[in-house]
């Protein structure tokens, strides 16, 4: 209710150490958040959005961690060159059906990233930009989004 009462054009949940099921305070308001505002979730935002949507993460076998992680673009057949620190993972089909998977790591095939109306994610890092510049386009399409939706307003 608080970040609603600032009137945000969108929610931005940054990347943070741990397992998400600890933070069920964040879960809660993320879930009140989406479908209202856009929100782009990173790591683990990304996996907050996940539980908050109603799916369920899973502690990797083996973290993913440091530079130079290719993780493919479903939607465009693109390999991209990403920066990854993590230990957990949104099992895809604990959010099959409420969200679509458009990113997995290739050399593990885990979930990289997801999509839906009402936000967007991925596990990786685009702020790291170790391909230079693979994965910066994530952020001029948040604000595209929190664009489109503020003129929808008007």
């Amino acid at each position: 209710a608080e970040i609603l009462a600032l009137k945000p054009d969108g929610v931005l949940l940054s990347n943070g150490p741990g397992d998400p099921a600890a933070l069920p305070y964040i879960v809660e308001a993320a879930r009140t958040i989406i479908g209202k505002v856009p929100v782009f979730g990173i790591c683990l935002g990304h996996q907050i959005i996940g539980q908050a949507i109603g799916g369920y993460t899973a502690k990797l076998k083996f973290g993913h961690h440091g530079l130079n992680q290719p993780v493919k673009n479903v939607e465009t057949g693109r390999v991209e060159i990403t920066s990854q620190n993590h230990g957990f993972v949104v099992v895809p089909e604990s959010v099959e059906g409420k969200a679509q998977k458009n990113y997995h790591n290739l050399n593990d095939h885990t979930s990289e990233g997801m999509r839906m109306p009402q936000a967007f994610s991925v596990q990786y890092h685009p702020e790291a930009a170790p391909g230079p510049h693979d994965t910066e386009y994530l952020f001029s399409q948040f604000v595209a989004i929190m664009k489109k939706k503020k003129g929808k307003k008007k």
